[in-house]
């Protein structure tokens, strides 16, 4: 097990370069398949989600190299259209590769991702897309298997926006005969990086960033190189940590249009904000207030994925906030650890209501999820005394060494690895 050490109350300035998306080079990889040929990924991130990633490549045949920076991938050997369980445990996402092996091999077997077998799963809406396009699903002894021999391309309409179901479907669609169509597809800007990566191997899809997304497809898809775009989470979560600790901070290699929903948040919060080009400068030289509601939405509303850094900001804010978690259940769970901090916030169902203390304590805590445990760590940074953010392989899942970042920021924060 490992984990940081922070001690509070330093003032974070500098300049840091935000690496490429972990929810953009997911799917990009699980792309990469379709080509049966080479392809180059650069900004490719160092994190544990995409080293999962290079294990499942691995698996299905793919040849695959890695440096600091790139990730070559090979697929022009595929011999293996099954993921085993003990890899889709480990990372939810991983079902993303599903599309993209049907695509390839018309068949695919897999099993639940994180082991989830009963009641409503976030797959449901994949599955039930997959059906209405002609794919035969069978369910058993904890494994999916799919045969997309009998694929017939039609319109396909989403019960939410689902980022996974819309990029499963353009993976699986680009290949086959005739055109698909979703309705009411996300808009993330992952989904136009993904677009736009599909179309440089020669597919032709149109719509990504609209809700409706067009899919026309080839017969063959060829060699390709990518620069992964930013990572606009990663990106708010600095900007909160400087909301936090106090801060002057530049980010360099940012799309602050991605960001939109968290800037005029942060600067209605007070927060001097200034774009230019790919970068971003944050000021935070006194303490912000937030007395309203925030509502996290599909983009371009407010990101799931940023809700716990917010709540870790608002916990400190003058005034009396409310959040509201719309797109996932059980999204609060930073919320009791940020407690023993001394937060005041309190949870009912997707409500949770903050009211701003003046300032954190140092306490050992534990993170429960990939962003909620990066919400401790910025809390951390503003906090009096020390405190130790337990179970971070979460954090490790979707941020290049953190520790790193926010150290060259000026902040006080060591790894601990140890072994119980």
């Amino acid at each position: 097990m490992s984990a940081y050490i922070i001690n509070g109350g330093n003032y974070l300035s500098g300049e840091i370069r935000i690496g490429g998306a972990k929810n953009s080079v997911l799917p990009i990889m699980a792309a990469s398949l379709l080509n049966l040929s080479e392809t180059v990924l650069l900004d490719c991130p160092r994190i544990s989600d995409v080293d999962i990633s290079v294990e499942i490549l691995k698996r299905l045949g793919c040849k695959v190299f890695r440096d600091e920076t790139t990730a070559v991938i090979d697929s022009s050997d595929i011999n293996n259209f099954e993921i085993p369980l003990e890899l889709m445990n480990k990372m939810r996402s991983s079902f993303i590769f599903l599309g993209a092996m049907l695509a390839v091999g018309g068949k695919a077997v897999c099993g639940y991702p994180g082991g989830c077998e009963l009641g409503a799963r976030p797959i449901d809406m994949h599955l039930k897309a997959f059906k209405k396009l002609g794919v035969r699903i069978k369910e058993q002894g904890g494994y999916i298997s799919c045969d997309s021999s009998h694929f017939k391309a039609c319109k396909v309409a989403l019960d939410f926006p689902s980022v996974g179901a819309t990029e499963n479907i353009m993976l699986l669609a680009c290949k086959q005969k005739g055109t698909t169509t979703i309705i009411n597809a996300a808009r993330e800007p992952e989904i136009s990086d993904l677009q736009n990566f599909l179309n440089s191997m020669g597919a032709k899809i149109s719509g990504a960033g609209s809700n409706k997304i067009k899919i026309e497809g080839v017969a063959s898809l060829k060699s390709v190189k990518k620069r992964i775009m930013p990572d606009r989470i990663v990106a708010a979560t600095m900007m909160f940590a400087a909301c936090i600790s106090g801060g002057n901070i530049t980010l360099k290699n940012v799309t602050c249009s991605h960001i939109e929903s968290v800037i005029l948040l942060l600067q209605g919060c007070g927060a001097d904000i200034y774009t230019h080009g790919d970068s971003l400068d944050i000021i935070c030289s006194k303490r912000l207030r937030f007395s309203d509601t925030l509502c996290t939405m599909p983009y371009p509303g407010f990101p799931t994925d940023a809700q716990a850094q917010a709540v870790a900001a608002f916990s400190t804010m003058e005034g009396t906030s409310i959040v509201k978690e719309t797109i996932f259940e059980n999204r609060f769970n930073h919320a009791s650890e940020l407690k023993k901090m001394g937060a005041d916030i309190t949870v009912d169902d997707r409500i949770a209501v903050i009211k701003g203390v003046k300032r954190l304590s140092g306490a050992h805590v534990y993170a429960p999820d990939l962003r909620g445990g990066a919400a401790l760590v910025i809390a951390a940074l503003g906090a009096e005394g020390t405190t130790v953010v337990d179970n971070i392989h979460y954090i490790d899942r979707g941020y290049e060494q953190l520790d790193k970042m926010l150290s060259a920021l000026g902040g006080d924060i060591k790894r601990n690895d140890y072994y119980e």
